[in-house]
């Protein structure tokens, strides 16, 4: 068994996609040109959606699909407080207003059972977080958002491949962001893109990410390319690259096989934990889901482990094996508390489970005998 570190996520490329790497580097067209065109139709395709817009990463997908939704000052947006801050940060940039609904402790996703009292006549935008790939009850939450008049901009940046009732995430409802970091499903290094059904928004995030040009433009340098645009709008600057687009489009014919692997990883731990009184292990839904397993995130019981999760991830990084924190309630970061007077004990399911996550190692290329080194390394550090 190596001793070598053993990282809680490490990213499978295919020599197949460092090959189309280096041939887009040698080809001379590195930025924004045919392999992000291919690459935005195999999104398409493999969504069944009208629109898929590639982008440099997911935050920016929530952003400018906020930003889309023209949100007024005082307009509230409705999220969870168990998400990175990337989500919170994109409602505060748009210029809308973060209103936290608790998790529910079992699924950890927003406890739907808690929405409606958080609705107001200021409410415009729903934002659900697909918790480590696990998604949503996405047909309550509809029928609470259509009910309320609503939009849903779901964050799926967890949830490439994950499944609700035998549809794809991001097949059907509203709008989804996903994320393609290098810890997630599938990467291009870094990067995210947004799908949707909606034209206006598609129309309205594609002359965003490049500068407000009315436009393609990455073809207006070739032989049969017009250096003639407009600019219709102030625009940002978060076109996805060739480069990028080269690793995604081997990625996305690979991700079943990660999905089928991460899930193998998860029922191991599941099985190999059961009886362990340290640990409170993820718990599945009774709707019918494919779950995505981004993260694996068991809780630590703290008075049977003798330790808490700090100490545990420190105990595991002295044994070379890495863990992740997934994450620190959002809403307790020193900004949220003083721009919009979050405090200690405003989310206490969101708190509990926060103080106790810990993220084990779970990637594709993990070999069973990676997975059974991290069971005996927990197995001394509790014994």
């Amino acid at each position: 068994m190596s001793d070598d570190f053993l990282p809680f996520s490490r990213p499978s490329i295919s020599q197949a996609a460092i090959d189309d790497v280096v041939a887009c580097l040698k080809s001379g067209w590195i930025t924004t040109g045919p392999r992000v065109a291919q690459f935005t139709d195999a999104l398409k395709d493999y969504f069944h959606a009208a629109h898929a817009l590639p982008l440099m990463s997911a935050t920016t997908g929530l952003h400018f699909a906020l930003l889309a939704m023209q949100l007024e000052p005082g307009d509230e947006v409705i999220t969870t407080p168990l998400t990175f801050a990337a989500t919170l940060n994109s409602i505060v940039l748009a210029g809308g207003k973060p209103v936290l609904v608790d998790i529910d402790p079992t699924t950890l996703n927003m406890d739907l059972n808690l929405l409606e009292e958080a609705i107001t006549e200021r409410t415009r935008v729903i934002i659900p977080v697909h918790f480590a790939g696990l998604p949503v009850d996405l047909d309550w939450l509809y029928e609470i958002a259509n009910k309320h008049g609503l939009r849903v901009l779901e964050d799926a940046a967890h949830a490439m491949g994950s499944e609700y009732k035998g549809k794809r995430i991001g097949s059907f409802g509203d709008t989804q962001v996903f994320s393609f970091h290098p810890n997630k499903n599938m990467t291009t290094g870094e990067g995210g893109c947004v799908v949707t059904r909606d034209q206006e928004l598609a129309e309205q995030i594609a002359r965003l990410r490049f500068h407000g040009i009315d436009r393609q433009a990455f073809n207006r340098y070739g032989k049969n390319g017009s250096q003639d645009y407009e600019i219709v709008m102030p625009g940002f600057k978060s076109n996805m690259t060739d480069i990028q687009a080269a690793i995604g489009i081997h990625q996305l014919k690979e991700l079943a096989g990660f999905i089928t692997r991460r899930n193998e990883l998860a029922a191991r731990y599941q099985e190999a934990l059961a009886d362990w009184q340290q640990w409170t292990l993820p718990t599945a839904p009774a709707y019918e889901h494919l779950h995505s397993w981004h993260i694996y995130t068991p809780l630590l019981n703290e008075e049977a482990a003798k330790m808490n999760r700090d100490e545990f991830m420190l105990a595991m990084k002295e044994k070379n094996i890495g863990t992740g924190l997934h994450y620190r309630a959002v809403h307790l970061y020193p900004y949220y508390r003083q721009a919009f007077d979050f405090k200690l004990g405003d989310f206490p399911k969101a708190e509990d489970v926060c103080e106790r996550i810990v993220s084990l190692p779970l990637f594709p290329s993990m070999t069973d005998a990676d997975h059974d080194r991290v069971l005996d390394v927990m197995y001394t550090i509790f014994n």
